[in-house]
């Protein structure tokens, strides 16, 4: 009955959106910005991907056959700003950034488990150095491993709450730039 009754909320808002604003209806949202949407009515549960733009990006960096990982970045790593190249060959640094770009809008849409890779390799996008590109590629393997995961919404709090987890591991004066 709620299911019912949110639908014809749902139905006569568009119908009143669409009304006030030049626009279609398509049907349910499929696709996204490179993200791909999937729905199980049946367990009210959603999936958000970006198979199809974790696999472009692989082959992109011609990273599709490599050996994945099984961390973001190897452990213990710590990048910094004297591993730099004061001028970087353009192709190299046009890689490195297409790398960090390319992680960066996974991170925003569907890997948040890239985040803090990310976040260091972008530090060092405007002077990246060999460390830097390694740590990068590291990071596209350990894709190659996770390229087809997905994240599940669902409404069901029964068989598996929409709990957030998460771990912190205080390093404070880890980053030799800042600290």
């Amino acid at each position: 009955m709620i299911a019912c009754a949110n639908r014809q909320v749902l139905d006569g808002f568009r119908a009143r959106l669409l009304h006030a604003f030049e626009g279609t209806y398509e049907g349910a949202l499929q696709h996204y910005l490179e993200c791909e949407v999937t729905r199980d009515m049946e367990k009210s549960t959603t999936y958000l991907s970006q198979t199809h733009y974790a696999e472009e990006i692989l082959r992109t960096y011609n990273f599709w056959n490599a050996t994945p990982r099984l961390t973001p970045m190897q452990p213990n790593t710590r990048l910094n700003k004297d591993d730099y190249d004061k001028n970087p060959a353009p192709d190299f640094h046009r890689r490195y950034r297409g790398i960090v770009g390319s992680l960066g809008y996974l991170v925003t849409m569907t890997h948040p488990d890239l985040d803090w890779a990310y976040s260091e390799l972008s530090k060092y996008v405007k002077f990246p150095g060999k460390n830097h590109m390694l740590t990068a590629e590291h990071v596209l393997c350990y894709l190659r491993g996770t390229w087809n995961q997905t994240i599940r919404y669902s409404r069901d709090s029964h068989e598996n709450p929409n709990i957030l987890w998460g771990w912190v591991d205080a390093d404070w004066a880890g980053d030799t730039d800042t600290r």
